[in-house]
């Protein structure tokens, strides 16, 4: 039954993997989404028209949060500076661009309480899609395992073990999951 373990193990890691990379990609969605606080992960979807190429607004500029209510942002070329602005607008991040020339500042405004709901009623969908990959993640290694046990790669006590292990990494993400949800939606409901 050592092969049999060892595939277990194997399976139990790429869980870990999967779920890690969910957890990830929840937390990238959820630093998208604007608060009312300044965070130079708002611009992380803002593409820039520079040299022929569309490239990240990171890759021209460096972006700064000088206070809560403020983004600067520096290009590295100053004649990217229009570019970055009309990149800004069509975003749809909501934000009006202020370029002096040598900066372009982004003042942040304070959400409506409608908005404030809105953008809660987002972070739930976002969490419950997490939620769902999470467990389709935990499906698809139960699967694999019945298929080990099946073919007498595993012991029925092995088995049960393994799933018992994958239901408990499936809780433990799960959990992780509405504690950045919780976090993320105090953080939108605060004034």
């Amino acid at each position: 039954m050592f092969r049999g373990n060892a595939m277990k193990d194997e399976v139990l890691k790429e869980v870990e993997e999967r779920m890690g990379k969910a957890i990830k990609a929840l937390e990238r969605e959820l630093g998208r989404v604007r608060t009312g606080r300044a965070s130079a992960g708002l611009l992380d979807v803002v593409r820039v028209d520079a040299y022929g190429t569309q490239l990240s607004l990171k890759e021209v500029a460096s972006i700064s949060v000088p206070e809560a209510k403020l983004i600067v942002i520096q290009p590295w070329d100053l004649t990217l500076i229009e570019n970055i602005e009309k990149a800004i607008l069509k975003s749809e991040l909501g934000l009006t661009p202020m370029n002096d020339g040598k900066v372009i500042r982004l003042a942040i405004p304070p959400l409506t309480e409608e908005r404030r709901k809105e953008l809660v009623k987002l972070i739930k969908r976002m969490a419950e899609d997490s939620r769902v990959a999470i467990r389709n993640i935990r499906r698809d290694a139960n699967e694999t395992l019945k298929g080990f046990e099946k073919d007498k790669l595993l012991s029925e006590d092995d088995f049960h073990r393994a799933q018992d292990d994958v239901q408990k990494k499936t809780d433990d993400y799960v959990k992780k999951v509405d504690e950045r949800t919780q976090e993320k939606e105090k953080e939108i409901l605060e004034v």
